[in-house]
């Protein structure tokens, strides 16, 4: 019974780790177009488009080379706000992100 005991706390003790390993490496960097694609969608959501108008901005949108960046910090906020509102970020990780977003070093 002791070494049945041993045997399960081990188990469970590996198992433990092996989820804690698993959520680290998980988390990438969302790659340019990726980031593009968040701040389009995000950018489409803040002007409340569906239907064709929204195909027709998306299309705009993600087509545009690096010109899809809003024109006043305003428009910027506004964007980046929505943006980090669709994924959820809250405390240290919106802070970091709205940082990133309104200096304008984010790959778009």
């Amino acid at each position: 019974m002791k070494k049945w005991f041993a045997l399960l706390a081990a188990a469970s003790c590996a198992l433990s780790f092996a989820a804690f390993g698993a959520d680290a490496p998980a988390k990438k960097a969302p790659t340019a177009q990726q980031q593009k694609m968040a701040t389009c969608n995000a950018e489409a959501k803040t002007k409340a488009l569906k239907g064709d108008e929204r195909k027709a901005f998306m299309k705009q949108c993600l087509s545009a080379k690096t010109a899809a960046a809003p024109a006043t910090q305003q428009e910027k906020m506004k964007t980046c706000n929505a943006d980090a509102k669709t994924r959820n970020l809250a405390g240290d990780a919106r802070k970091a992100f709205m940082k990133e977003c309104l200096s304008g070093s984010a790959a778009g």
